[in-house]
């Protein structure tokens, strides 16, 4: 499950985070594959991981969206 919502940085540039919990049942080296991928083949970079006592994952990605500005 994953939440992308978008955060104006400056004129023309933004960051889009993406939300994504993984279960306790995913092993490391599962989740840390997953991530890669997304990191590879979407321009995704890791924000911030987050491990509940209970075992979950709470990790949050994020990519920079630069808009071209027009000029006159």
């Amino acid at each position: 499950m994953s939440r992308v919502h978008r955060v104006p940085l400056g004129r023309g540039v933004e960051w889009e985070f993406d939300k994504v919990t993984f279960s306790r049942e995913f092993p490391r080296n599962v989740v840390t594959k997953l991530l890669v991928e997304r990191a590879e083949h979407g321009g995704w970079e890791l924000d911030r991981v987050r491990i509940t006592p209970d075992g979950t994952r709470r990790v949050v990605l994020r990519r920079k969206i630069i808009r071209a500005v027009r000029t006159a």
